[in-house]
């Protein structure tokens, strides 16, 4: 065998695992969370339940993987929000292309399925904050961090109470529809952040 070459043991379980993913992800577009189920996504990916229940537990388990896999290249890419030395460019940069992500067909049906079997499933919904929720907030921090020690904001802010002034508003509006997730409205969120944040 070609020393390059990987085996074909290795690939046939990854395309397994892909293709209950991508099923899973039709499926939820089209019937819905509460119609889905493990023996429909088994069904669409052309495998047998018995290999999905080797994998996940439930039709949440398979669909928390599956939205992962949605956000895992944003994820992998973004090790920092750009320090331009702009903080409110910087910031609403990243809540910009959010808005963006949040309001995309392919995202926010699962992802509104999941939060929802997140709020009924407290195990699921820990996971949930630990895998999607954090390494995002995380990233907010730091900037928040950089721009705290350079002067931009006041030196005794408490930077994770700012972030989630942040995101609070955005998820309430993605997850309730109360009224448009645009980019202004991502921008007018920032600029009225940053009064309260700003040095005195």
């Amino acid at each position: 065998m070609p020393p390059n070459r990987v085996p074909e043991a290795v690939h046939r379980p990854r395309r397994t695992h892909s293709a209950i993913l991508g099923a899973t992800l039709e499926l939820v577009q089209e019937v819905g969370y509460p119609k889905l189920t493990i023996e429909g996504v088994a069904a669409r990916a052309g495998v047998g339940k018995q290999t999905i229940y080797r994998r996940w537990p439930s039709k949440a388990a398979i669909l928390r993987d599956a939205v992962v896999c949605l956000t895992e290249d944003i994820a992998r890419t973004a090790t920092a929000i750009p320090d331009t030395g702009d903080l409110e460019a910087d910031l609403k940069a990243v809540l910009r292309s959010t808005v963006d992500v949040m309001s995309h067909p392919e995202y926010d049906v699962p992802a509104r399925a999941l939060a929802a079997a997140g709020i009924a499933d407290p195990k699921l919904g820990e996971e949930l904050v630990t895998r999607l929720v954090e390494p995002q907030l995380r990233l907010c921090l730091e900037r928040l961090g950089s721009a705290r020690e350079s002067g931009q904001i006041a030196p005794d802010i408490d930077t994770r109470i700012a972030v989630e002034m942040l995101a609070g508003p955005i998820a309430h509006r993605w997850l309730l529809k109360s009224a448009p997730l645009t980019h202004e409205y991502a921008e007018a969120l920032v600029e009225l952040m940053l009064r309260g944040l700003a040095p005195r």
